[in-house]
């Protein structure tokens, strides 16, 4: 008896658009979530279970246009996909498993982060949905940080501008900082304590000056650091 398996029929990130072809016009649209995405890198670098997607098409159904959030997490899921990685994130190549949390980055151009979005993610499932406004000229009576936890159905507005997520044992939430040489308000991953989570080169500089008070350290006493 031939077996029918019907995600055969369902085509394959090969075959689908891997973005929409809409530029972001702001480039903190990109460089919030990859710093998102960099923090976890090194919070998480022995799990293979995760994945972090920046303006990257989810296809959830076949002939439904694809979902592109700025940034989304998923857990339970490979890392890496070969050596090219993901060309966009399909449901049916992923057992399933929705993205437990997405962000909007909101710029000047509005794309119906509040409404439209919010609508679709929920009925996708995903868990978390945060909204960030980078710029108060772009949405002055919005708080600059809004996450959302789905509850029967419904996004309901967190408290607060730091979130727990227990399901990922991680906080999401805001504060000024430095990346890439450039200083202002930036989001970041916290852990139970309220510890922020740090960024890769936040960790360089720390090394750094390990190394330095090491050296003088020797130095004090009377031991050349070069020459060991």
């Amino acid at each position: 008896m031939v077996q029918y398996n019907p995600l055969s029929c369902l085509p394959s990130s090969a075959e689908l658009p891997d973005s929409d072809d809409t530029p972001v016009d702001n480039e903190l649209q990109n460089l919030i979530p990859n710093l998102l995405e960099a923090i976890l890198a090194l919070a998480w670098s022995q799990r293979t279970d995760w994945f972090f997607g920046v303006d990257m098409g989810i296809y959830y159904a076949p002939d439904t246009p694809q979902l592109v959030p700025d940034g989304f997490l998923s857990i339970g899921v490979e890392r890496f996909i070969g050596e090219e990685g993901r060309l966009s994130y399909v449901l049916w190549e992923e057992d399933g498993i929705v993205p437990i949390f997405a962000l909007e980055v909101v710029s000047q151009t509005y794309g119906g982060e509040y409404e439209k979005k919010k609508i679709d993610y929920a009925k996708l499932g995903i868990l978390y949905y945060a909204i960030y406004v980078p710029s108060r000229r772009y949405r002055r009576k919005r708080e600059p940080l809004e996450v959302y936890r789905l509850e029967n159905s419904e996004y309901i507005l967190q408290p607060g501008s730091r979130v727990w997520m227990p399901e990922i044992n991680l906080a999401f939430g805001r504060e000024r900082g430095t990346y890439l040489g450039r200083t202002r308000e930036w989001l970041y991953w916290y852990d139970e304590t309220g510890q922020r989570l740090p960024t890769p080169e936040e960790l360089v500089q720390q090394e750094k000056e390990r190394a330095e008070r090491l050296a003088k350290r020797l130095r004090e006493l009377g031991i050349n650091p070069d020459e060991i």
